[in-house]
């Protein structure tokens, strides 16, 4: 842990080397594996903010922003509303995240950093900048929040605190190499972002609620603000990471430790580098990350042993000692709304046992009220297995066993779910997925524009085509 003295000048805290490597990067430094990933986790992310904007949250804060006004330079997803970029950065941002569908990458802590693809986004509609700068502000975004989730000792999620901690630093780094700040700018853009936006994880615990999918978003939000406050001269802490009273000292003193030479060694300058945007995963379910193991393991067990959800009288569910805190607490057992639904592992495998399948569809509201799915979630063991401890977080290892009514068992094990980098989701199974969220809000024939538009978007002089395809 780094030495308090407020003495220190800028360049010797790490949000300085962070700042720096942000300008210093450009589109033709990155390779082409890197580009690749980043235009599908942006067609991936979108699809999800199509189906996202659907959403009762996102209607809720879309009817307050145009309530509230703003400045007409930027444009809100599906609505077509016009807002400040600041407004326009949330509430796309809410709609990626609105269905808990969007990419996963977990180390010591979770991220999913796709919530920050609408903060360059943001700016590059508003400087009319092109799509290899899109490009350019996605893979800056990825590198930064992957790096942040492995630094802690353990991670900060572990002490009760969300990961919008950590996307309140990477989004100012990404919105500010958008708006072509200096680097002494950009660190001033983290302190102002950051030093408000320490985030309680009481937001995934127990019962949820709204702000479950809100607070990434209002981190991305101030992410963009603080860049555009840095831009005019705004100043704040350089050392809220590893200074006085920052994110590692405060932790630091509950035990915590943090390797900051992970944000920094090896960061990526050139086309043979490695960068950690191909490294993330996707989504095959609309669940939280934790819950994807099991259920496949319940549902490959399900279909090879043509077993009918009525012969089944107990699920015994294994998984690491967070998992079954996060999945399988009591409040998990009674979902009352979507936001509790979709991280409870025990709603989540019995309506994928009854119905055969998950989809957003498990997560309308009148399928949540079908009180008939009680009795199957009650037949839900979810325990930790310390076996499986030591293989987390290379690999998320579950195993499900399913007793029958006549005796019988069957077991299946699950190490890499769908999406992972090891098993990733293709260009096609990404349009699937797309088309399946996007066909009843924008029509199948725009799906189909978006998708060559978005692997097509280093062509494309600025982002406006795109902008308008995510029209409604």
């Amino acid at each position: 842990m780094a030495a308090h003295d407020t003495s220190k000048k800028n360049t010797d805290f790490i949000s300085w080397n962070l700042a720096t490597w942000a300008t210093s990067l450009t589109y033709d430094s990155l390779p082409p594996e890197a580009i690749q990933s980043a235009k599908l986790f942006l067609f991936d992310s979108l699809g999800c903010a199509l189906g996202g904007s659907q959403q009762h949250d996102v209607h809720i804060a879309l009817e307050h922003f145009k309530e509230m006004g703003g400045r007409s330079a930027c444009t809100v997803f599906v609505d077509g509303f016009r807002t400040s970029p600041v407004d326009a950065a949330f509430l796309n941002a809410l709609m990626i995240r609105a269905m808990d569908y969007n990419d996963i990458y977990w180390k010591a802590d979770p991220a999913h950093p796709s919530d920050i693809i609408p903060a360059p986004l943001a700016i590059c509609e508003l400087k009319g900048l092109s799509g290899r700068d899109l490009i350019l502000g996605i893979v800056i975004a990825y590198e930064m929040e992957m790096r942040l989730a492995e630094f802690g000792e353990p991670g900060i999620r572990e002490y009760g605190w969300h990961h919008a901690t950590i996307t309140s630093i990477a989004a100012p780094i990404a919105a500010g190499r958008m708006l072509g700040l200096k680097p002494e700018q950009i660190q001033q853009a983290i302190g102002i972002s950051a030093s408000p936006s320490m985030c309680l994880g009481a937001v995934t615990a127990g019962k949820l609620t709204n702000m479950k999918n809100t607070v990434d978003p209002l981190a991305t939000r101030c992410g963009v603000e603080a860049a555009m406050l840095a831009q005019r001269g705004y100043t704040g802490p350089e050392h809220v990471i590893d200074g006085k009273e920052g994110l590692t000292h405060c932790f630091g003193k509950f035990g915590g430790k943090f390797n900051l030479n992970m944000l920094t060694d090896g960061l990526p300058k050139c086309g043979g580098c490695h960068y950690k945007i191909t490294d993330c995963g996707m989504k095959s379910f609309p669940i939280e990350a934790l819950s994807h193991a099991p259920l496949t393991a319940m549902m490959k067990c399900v279909a090879e042993n043509n077993i009918k959800a009525a012969d089944v009288a107990e699920i015994k569910v294994e998984v690491i000692a967070r998992a079954a805190d996060i999945l399988g607490d009591p409040a998990k057992y009674r979902p009352t709304g979507k936001e509790t639904a979709d991280h409870s592992l025990p709603y989540s495998l019995a309506v994928g046992l009854v119905d055969g399948m998950v989809t957003p569809l498990q997560f309308k509201q009148e399928r949540i009220n079908d009180t008939s799915l009680h009795a199957v979630m009650d037949k839900i063991k979810v325990v930790p297995n310390e076996e499986f401890e030591s293989l987390f977080p290379k690999f998320q290892p579950s195993r499900v066993t399913l007793t029958l009514n006549n005796g019988e068992s069957f077991s299946k094990r699950v190490d890499v779910p769908k999406g992972d980098p090891r098993d990733p989701m293709t260009e096609d199974e990404i349009a699937v997925k797309f088309n399946a969220l996007g066909k009843d809000v924008v029509g199948e024939e725009r799906c189909v524009q978006l998708r060559k538009l978005i692997m097509s978007l280093d062509e494309h002089n600025d982002v406006d085509a795109l902008i308008e395809l995510m029209k409604a």
